[in-house]
């Protein structure tokens, strides 16, 4: 599915610049072109405003992004898992967190495309404030372009698309190379992504990774479980899913989409690869790698680096 280094300090500006960057790793999203910082106002809830961490200046979440099903809150929860789990749905687009019996608090994550994902059980035994990144050399196989320029990996930083903070799944002792970490591209939570892993707004992981110890319990729902707890969902043109009985938004959306107000997703897309392609030369070229580069992509070979 991180302190900030002269090479981020060069390319990643203007703000569109810095969001594509978001495309390149395999835990990244696939930034909007209306994806912007913004400073803390009324209108951003207190627990979303900008905030210093470990002297990095994480920026308020832009209103916009803040729709309900990504707003973090306290919801009844009638799993059958423990207190203490984490439960990820990825077709719901939801993360629980079981704080009580009957009861989680939910965070709205951004999801990898269906079948680059993991389901199951697995537990968390790692966890890494500000992880760094690099490229598997599946990833450089499957599109050179793109990930040959980074092979050497990026460093943490609020640049790096895993964001402030990572925690790695296990299962049975062994890297299950899936993720729930944060991101530097807001406006992805919420909507599906190019790969596998399962990131937050960074205030959200913040408030998980402060909360939950080494060998917590997950479970990664598979699409009847998903189906059985949450019920039926449908993907708007927004790329938001909302419940596929919410007639009103689904009608919405698309009367939007005919006038023509909603982008084009695969045109979006194709521009954002290639603008991808272009700053993943100009971060290659600078020299500047990772110290110990996290690969973290489900269903390739590991890195031999580790945090």
């Amino acid at each position: 599915m991180i302190a900030s280094s002269m090479l981020f300090k060069r390319v990643t500006r203007p703000v569109l610049m810095l969001a594509t960057l978001g495309a390149l790793a395999a835990c990244a999203s696939e930034p909007h072109q209306y994806a912007q910082p913004t400073q803390s106002s009324k209108a951003v809830p207190s627990e979303y405003q900008a905030r210093e961490d470990d002297g990095k200046e994480i920026a308020a979440v832009n209103p916009r992004y803040l729709v309900e099903r990504n707003r973090r809150q306290m919801v009844p929860y009638h799993g059958p898992e423990a207190v203490g789990t984490i439960v990820v749905d990825p077709f719901a687009r939801f993360l629980y967190y079981i704080t009580a019996p009957g009861e989680a608090e939910r965070y709205g994550v951004a999801v990898g495309r269906e079948g680059k994902g993991f389901a199951g059980d697995a537990t968390i035994d790692r966890k890494q404030q500000y992880p760094s990144w690099t490229p598997t050399q599946n990833m450089i196989k499957e599109d050179p372009d793109l990930y040959g320029p980074l092979k050497d990996g990026l460093p943490g930083g609020l640049d790096n698309p895993l964001g402030a903070r990572a925690l790695y799944l296990y299962k049975n002792g062994k890297d299950t190379y899936y993720r729930i970490h944060g991101t530097m591209d807001p406006s992805s939570i919420g909507r599906a992504t190019s790969a596998g892993c399962i990131r937050l707004f960074n205030q959200d992981i913040i408030d998980l990774f402060s909360k939950i110890p080494k060998g917590t319990e997950v479970k990664v729902r598979n699409r009847e479980e998903s189906l059985q707890m949450e019920g039926p969902v449908v993907q708007l043109h927004s790329g938001y899913v909302v419940s596929a009985y919410n007639q009103i938004a689904i009608n919405a959306d698309e009367e939007a989409w005919k006038a023509g107000m909603i982008p084009d997703p695969n045109k979006v897309e194709q521009e954002q690869h290639q603008a991808s392609v272009q700053m993943a030369e100009q971060v290659g070229s600078s020299g500047e790698t990772a110290k110990s580069p996290d690969c973290g992509y489900p269903g390739t070979a590991p890195c031999t680096a580790s945090n």
